[in-house]
């Protein structure tokens, strides 16, 4: 570790940019009863994002993004995540939330 400097200073950089870090995914097999992409993160974090419990948000990863339902759990750690069956994030990596915007026309011009 960096002399003088804690975990929590170190992630903020990130945190600013609006980046939040996958503590734990999960995948699931067939035949289990919960399965599908979801994410969990603190309300502190979902209220930043304007996003609320329920919801679908775009979870842009470092290799692709995918809708996902979103989970409001306070017991995670600020600037965490739990994902889970979201196809391209590990855990360690950072990951965007954000609302889908459907209210603006699609683009027709790349189909």
């Amino acid at each position: 570790m960096l002399k003088g400097t804690t975990p929590a200073a170190i992630r903020k950089p990130r945190a600013w940019q609006g980046e939040l870090r996958v503590a734990r995914y999960t995948a699931t097999r067939r035949g289990d009863p919960e399965r599908g992409p979801k994410i969990w993160m603190r309300g502190s974090d979902a209220r930043i994002r304007l996003v609320e419990n329920g919801e679908l948000v775009w979870v842009f990863g470092p290799r692709r993004h995918e809708l996902a339902e979103l989970e409001i759990d306070d017991s995670i750690t600020e600037g965490d995540v739990y994902a889970r069956d979201i196809a391209g994030l590990s855990v360690a990596e950072y990951v965007r939330v954000s609302k889908p915007d459907l209210d603006a026309r699609p683009d027709r011009s790349r189909a």
